[in-house]
């Protein structure tokens, strides 16, 4: 009996090794479908995307009609998915076209016919990095326009990286990096600088108008700023909010926030604490979006690695959680993020692949769970591809980028959930 025992036991593991194995379970099937969606950009650039509160959608880019000319032009997307035929804001022949600093289109919420605002920069009088902000305004969906008029001083310098927030029908806030504190300025590889030419620093300002262009509320939020990263601007609950790369005198750069509270603006207040020295500017500017009370920030740091963060806030930008790394394995940055309809962020940022990069989305919610990146589109890593630009309409995400390197072009990608 006892032999007959040990047989059995001694052939178990035969037998289990004879069985065979359960195959692994299959992958998760990706949680978005990406369908590029043609523009009627021929030529161009520098793409923008914004919603309306009526929900309204909208692209602009730079059209680059010659050798010499430039357009601001703009199409809306029809029920078909399609967009429209091309309308044009303004031409000029003295425009400064910058891959970095592209041109915006915001929409002045519950108007009966969409007025619109759009700003472009245009060189003006004075040394080759001269040049100033252009914005001008349309009362009829943008069939005819207002003739151009300056936000800012009429000193000559630098002005640029708008950001365009709608506060209501009758009131539009701009939001930009203000050059009249700087005199001596030499142009860098990337873009007219200032970093260690003799001059002041950049400062961060802010104007209200209103559709005949009448200006007020004019301050100057921050005196020392990065010298060429994109601000940012969202409207929460309790008011404006504005992001943006400030710059210490020790030269740390890292993201920081002021927000509109009782109609005073608060002093600046790091969104985290990198602790990103850097003695020049890294064109690489944050992005904001707020639904209600609820605030998302993402941005590209180079401390202590280049990484992408994001972070949240749940009471309208006072406070943020602690930031949230995306991806810390080779990121170019040039983020955007985007609330989602059911209350989870959407960051998009290009991820380096050899001389081109991808760009990548992922979700992530406040709670810090993340999905799975997803691969939107690819394009060149190059500087002249740009800053991909994310928007959400309706359940839908989507992205707009500029393509090619000979010949650009301007794509735009839907994602739809499976």
């Amino acid at each position: 009996m006892k032999n007959i025992k040990l047989l059995i036991l001694l052939s178990l593991p035969m037998l289990a090794g004879c069985q065979k194995k359960s195959p692994p379970p299959p992958p998760e099937p990706p949680y978005w479908t990406a369908t590029e969606i043609a523009t009627p950009c021929k030529s161009g650039g520098e793409p923008n995307l914004v919603t309306s509160w009526e929900g309204g959608f909208f692209l602009n880019w730079v059209e680059y009609v010659n050798d010499t000319t430039d357009a601001l032009r703009f199409s809306t997307l029809t029920e078909a998915d399609v967009w429209s035929e091309p309308k044009e804001v303004a031409r000029g022949s003295n425009w400064f076209v910058n891959w970095a600093d592209f041109p915006s289109l915001a929409v002045y919420p519950g108007t009966k016919k969409q007025g619109l605002a759009a700003h472009w920069l245009a060189k003006s009088a004075g040394g080759d990095y001269d040049y100033e902000v252009r914005i001008a305004q349309s009362a009829d969906g943008g069939t005819t326009w207002s003739p151009s008029f300056v936000p800012h001083t009429n000193n000559p310098a630098e002005y640029g990286f708008v950001s365009l927030l709608p506060l209501d029908s009758r009131r539009m806030m701009g939001v930009w990096l203000d050059g009249r504190h700087t005199k001596t300025m030499s142009a860098t590889a990337t873009h007219g600088g200032h970093d260690g030419h003799g001059g002041g620093p950049m400062s961060l300002h802010t104007a209200v108008f209103n559709p005949q262009g009448q200006l007020q509320d004019d301050a100057e939020l921050d005196a020392r700023i990065c010298d060429c990263c994109q601000t940012d601007a969202a409207l929460s609950d309790l008011g404006p909010v504005v992001v943006y790369r400030d710059r210490s005198e020790k030269e740390i750069r890292d993201i920081s926030i002021i927000r509109l509270n009782n109609g005073k603006w608060t002093s600046p207040k790091p969104v985290a604490t990198d602790n990103w020295h850097i003695t020049g500017c890294p064109v690489n500017g944050p992005a904001i979006d707020a639904l209600a009370n609820k605030v998302v920030v993402a941005w590209y740091t180079g401390a202590p690695k280049p990484q992408v963060k994001v972070a949240f806030s749940e009471d309208s930008g006072a406070n943020f959680s602690a930031p949230i790394v995306i991806d810390d394995a080779k990121p170019l940055g040039r983020v955007d993020v985007a609330w989602t309809s059911w209350g989870e962020a959407v960051v998009s940022w290009m991820k380096e692949k050899g001389k081109d990069a991808d760009i990548q989305v992922q979700r992530v919610a406040p709670n810090g769970k993340q999905g799975t990146p997803f691969m939107a589109a690819s394009t060149s890593s190059a500087r002249g591809s740009g800053f991909p630009i994310l928007a959400r309409l309706g359940s839908d995400m989507w992205i707009a980028y500029t393509a090619g390197e000979e010949k650009m072009v301007v794509k735009t990608v839907r994602l739809r959930r499976n």
